[in-house]
């Protein structure tokens, strides 16, 4: 693979992950831009290397599947660190935590080869993210019972 062609993977990763990152900010969330284009960069480098190093021969075929393994639960502890409580027992956080993890799929997926899809995921991301207003409306509509767990704002 040329140069040209990895550079376009990792920077397709890193645009990605500056749009998910973008609409974090807007929110005024812990983690914003740089941090969400950084973790889709590093998972797409990631991937890239492996993929890089097997089609290379260097390596048997598990070996990407094993980074991506560890991609998942090394961004899990990552996504940990934006979840906080708040005074009222409140979870804050856990959208943010949830678009990390998916900023580093999207990453992979670019660094694998397969920018179309890591497009497609971004876009329904943001899509998702956007539905803020719409899950407030249905939590005014259908207050949660007497005893339900549960947060204001996930966020």
């Amino acid at each position: 693979m040329s140069l040209t062609q990895g550079a376009g993977r990792l920077a397709l990763a890193a645009a990605l992950g500056c749009v998910i990152g973008l609409e974090r900010t807007l929110r005024g969330k812990y983690a914003g831009l740089r941090t969400h284009a950084l973790v889709s960069l590093g998972a797409a480098l990631l991937t890239f290397t492996a993929s890089d190093l097997v089609a290379g021969q260097h390596y048997d075929t598990t070996s990407v599947a094993r980074v991506v393994q560890g991609l998942i639960t090394g961004i899990g502890f990552l996504g940990a660190g934006v979840i906080l409580h708040d005074r009222r027992n409140h979870v804050r956080g856990l959208t943010t935590a949830a678009a990390i993890w998916l900023d580093a799929a999207i990453g992979a997926a670019c660094g694998a080869g397969e920018g179309a899809i890591g497009v497609v995921a971004m876009l329904f991301s943001l899509a998702l993210l956007a539905a803020s207003p719409l899950e407030r409306a249905v939590r005014r509509r259908f207050p949660p019972r007497e005893g339900d767990e549960g947060s204001e704002d996930e966020g």
